[in-house]
């Protein structure tokens, strides 16, 4: 089992450029359906991850 702490000490890295997240940047994307996001380092520029973000009337 993977357990699961909250800590305000530690602060991730970028995978890409190795350098402290302070803030993560975003940007939408367009979409048929809904909202889409890319989030990407402030330093670097790299993508660290995608999201999809449902409408209200799609549940």
């Amino acid at each position: 089992m993977i357990k699961y702490e909250e800590t305000s000490t530690e602060k991730p890295k970028c995978p890409h450029c190795e350098k402290e997240i302070t803030k993560i940047l975003s940007h939408q994307v367009e979409s048929t359906f809904g909202k889409r996001y890319v989030y990407f380092c402030e330093v670097c520029k790299k993508v660290l991850g995608v999201s999809h973000r449902k409408g209200f009337w799609m549940g």
